[in-house]
């Protein structure tokens, strides 16, 4: 019982600093202002550790290379962690844990954008006119747009965040199948 619970506490916190370092790296490439209000809040909690990653690893045009490192960091972290969690020598299992922990960063990230996709949609139909409408409209800006162009609008109802809910819902299905194949093989 122990275990389970160390382990959903490890995945929760985890999961949304690893997230909350993805939404640092996005919010740069969607050149969202740092006055904004989700944008100050992404930067005090990660702050901490991009800070110095970025003495080391500045950012190039529309790359946050400090942000993306320290989110790698995470994973990799998190992945060891949870190995050691179920007794295993993470020493002995590296080059696996690394391509783990590459997958992990990548379901963070497919997460984020399911949340972001959806409390986008909710926002929309329960209050159009939140001020967070246009961050959550910038930020899921770039996944939906393609989507409009291919899905008609029926009735007036936009069903392209439905449609990429389930392209990531099918991603997240194939990485995460990836990571427990590649753990069973090792652990």
């Amino acid at each position: 019982m122990f275990g389970d619970i160390a382990r959903f506490l490890l995945n929760t916190v985890f999961t949304l600093f690893g997230a909350a370092l993805l939404l640092r790296a996005w919010l740069q490439v969607v050149r969202m202002p740092p006055y904004n209000p989700v944008t100050n809040a992404v930067l005090q909690v990660t702050n901490w550790i991009v800070l110095p990653l970025r003495h080391i690893l500045p950012s190039t045009r529309k790359i946050d290379w400090a942000s993306l490192v320290a989110a790698l960091l995470a994973a990799i972290v998190y992945v060891v962690l949870m190995v050691v969690l179920t007794g295993a020598d993470p020493l002995s299992l590296l080059p696996t844990l690394l391509i783990v922990a590459v997958l992990t960063l990548i379901k963070w990230a497919l997460n984020l954008i399911i949340w972001l996709t959806i409390l986008m949609a909710l926002l929309s139909w329960l209050n159009p006119r939140s001020p967070a409408m246009p961050i959550l409209y910038q930020l899921t800006a770039p996944f939906l747009n393609p989507l409009r162009r291919v899905v008609p609008q029926l009735g007036g109802i936009d069903l392209s965040p439905i449609l990429l809910f389930v392209i990531v819902q099918v991603l997240l299905m194939v990485v995460t199948r990836a990571a427990v194949q590649l753990t069973y093989f090792v652990i």
